[in-house]
């Protein structure tokens, strides 16, 4: 399943969770999400992006729960039916709302919680949303970049007379 797809999969079942553990459960599920994308990237993905998207690989890794949690044993976990990233921009965008989304829920669950262990859950659940957050922006920051550059050089090549096809460089 593409990883856009995957990730709307994600914010619906966050969306619909009725209590505590399965806003924990769902968390897991979005940094495994993290982790896959990151993966994938690194493998995959634009050259100059892998080495960002291997620290959101790391980053989605350690905030993954065990598979045998409840909630993740259910379903099982989502990420492993991911089958590519076909649009980076939109799917590391869209991964970053689902992160977002699950920082809210997270902080909503330690507020309404007595139990001491449930509330830490919840605050490491939090720093690792945040810090896969992070690098989801980082990579973000770095395409509109490599973004802007390439712009520039077309703008340079259209003033020097040359304008660049998909299939390379025509005189005008």
């Amino acid at each position: 399943m593409d990883a856009e797809r995957l990730i709307g999969v994600s914010r619906h079942a966050l969306a619909k969770s009725a209590d505590a553990l399965e806003v924990i459960a769902e968390a897991w599920q979005a940094q495994a999400l993290a982790q896959a994308i990151g993966n994938q990237l690194a493998s995959a993905g634009p050259k100059e992006l892998r080495g960002e998207a291997r620290e959101l690989g790391e980053a989605g890794g350690r905030g993954c729960g065990l598979p045998d949690q409840p909630g993740l044993s259910l379903g099982g976990v989502r990420a492993l039916q991911l089958t590519g990233v076909s649009d980076p921009r939109g799917t590391l965008t869209a991964l970053g709302v689902l992160l977002g989304e699950v920082g809210i829920a997270l902080v909503a669950v330690a507020c309404d919680t007595d139990e001491e262990g449930l509330y830490w859950q919840c605050i490491e659940a939090m720093d690792a949303a945040d810090e896969s957050n992070d690098r989801v922006g980082g990579i973000l920051r770095r395409l509109a970049a490599r973004e802007r550059e390439r712009e520039k050089e077309r703008a340079r090549d259209r003033e020097s007379g040359w304008e660049w096809e998909w299939d390379g460089p025509t005189v005008r």
